[in-house]
């Protein structure tokens, strides 16, 4: 069965579940015993930064769904923040 690939966000940004397919991809290779070791180092190297941007868009993400949850026990005359929605990071 073919995989269903997601397209790219705009400005050539990948989407999350096409960052997280690649470190499992770069996870795979590292495993392999018969890459050579500058290799296994650069996809290494790679899978940190990917690895850490995902858990940072992870911690947004709960941190909106807080939000949302704390929001839905607000009376309603109250306004939820919506801060953590501005893309301009």
């Amino acid at each position: 069965m073919a995989k269903k690939t997601v397209p790219a966000k705009e400005g050539g940004k990948k989407s999350f579940e096409e960052r997280l397919q690649r470190l499992e991809t770069l996870g795979e290779k590292i495993r392999k015993t018969d890459i050579p070791l500058d290799e296994a180092l650069k996809a290494f190297e790679e899978g940190i930064r990917l690895a850490r941007g995902l858990e940072g868009e992870l911690e947004k993400i709960e941190n909106r769904i807080e939000i949302l949850m704390n929001a839905a026990d607000a009376p309603l005359s109250e306004s939820p923040e919506l801060e953590l929605f501005d893309e301009g990071e």
